[in-house]
């Protein structure tokens, strides 16, 4: 199913609540805004926010003699996505699963989905090192997988956290493009001004510590998190957030080629 996938991308995090499937969604619209065919991939079985970002709450998924049809986005079909939020009769729905269990339904979304031909596959993955992180890596070995786009915020807390998944990434032979500093400051919608409140650079200093890329600091902007389904870049072109997710997905298209 993966065969028709050029470039596989993983957007990892240590720590829940850092804005990741935020940047996954940003990531994949962008990337769609720069003429490419995408997949957006929500692995996060216990927390599946993807649906409810680009408000596809409510589709079905269907299948067909070669597999599980994403849902698409638009009618040019330039962004196919899979979440197990479409396989749930309420969005209110928990899913309470012992491993082998989320195990299998990772392994069904890496085998069963019909993506057909994309550019990118964007894998939003849950926080932490777990279970599902390690189905997906071995359901990848003999698919190329260009690297990991890790997420952190500033404080020291989540620093800690996220200093954990590059050790992971390393473990597991999984390439790190780079990491990205999420919550960088916030941005007032009146004035445009940025105060740091969850202080600022801890991403930076990491990714300086552990020798990889510092991708870009994305700031806290009340518009970006009222997009739904459109792209920061398109809609909010002259934005801190829209420069950096440009610079971002510029520098994984120089990584993927």
């Amino acid at each position: 199913m993966l065969e028709g996938v050029k470039h596989i991308i993983l957007v990892l995090s240590g720590k829940g609540g850092v804005g990741k499937s935020t940047v996954s969604t940003q990531i994949a619209l962008t990337l769609v805004e720069k003429g490419c065919k995408v997949g957006l991939l929500d692995v996060d079985l216990c927390g599946p926010s993807i649906p409810y970002l680009l408000q596809l709450e409510g589709k079905d998924v269907h299948q067909s003699d070669e597999g599980w049809v994403p849902v698409y986005t638009d009618e040019k079909q330039n962004l196919a996505v899979m979440s197990i939020g479409f396989l749930l009769n309420n969005r209110n729905n928990a899913v309470v699963w012992r491993g082998p269990k989320k195990t299998s339904m990772v392994k069904q979304f890496l085998t069963d989905v019909s993506w057909g031909e994309l550019d990118y596959l964007i894998i939003d993955t849950p926080p932490g090192t777990s279970d599902e992180h390690i189905t997906v890596m071995e359901n990848l070995k003999n698919v190329k997988c260009d690297g990991a786009v890790i997420v952190t915020t500033p404080q020291l807390v989540s620093i800690e956290d996220v200093r954990k998944e590059i050790t992971f990434c390393k473990k597991t032979g999984i390439p790190i493009i780079g990491l990205i500093e999420n919550m960088s400051g916030f941005v007032c919608p009146s004035c445009t001004n940025c105060t740091n409140i969850f202080s600022k650079g801890g991403g930076e200093t990491l990714a300086t510590i552990s020798n990889i890329k510092h991708l870009g600091s994305i700031p806290i902007d009340p518009r970006v998190g009222q997009l739904l389904g459109r792209a920061c870049v398109n809609e909010l072109p002259d934005s801190p957030s829209a420069k950096v997710f440009n610079q971002i997905v510029d520098k994984v298209i120089q990584v993927a080629v």
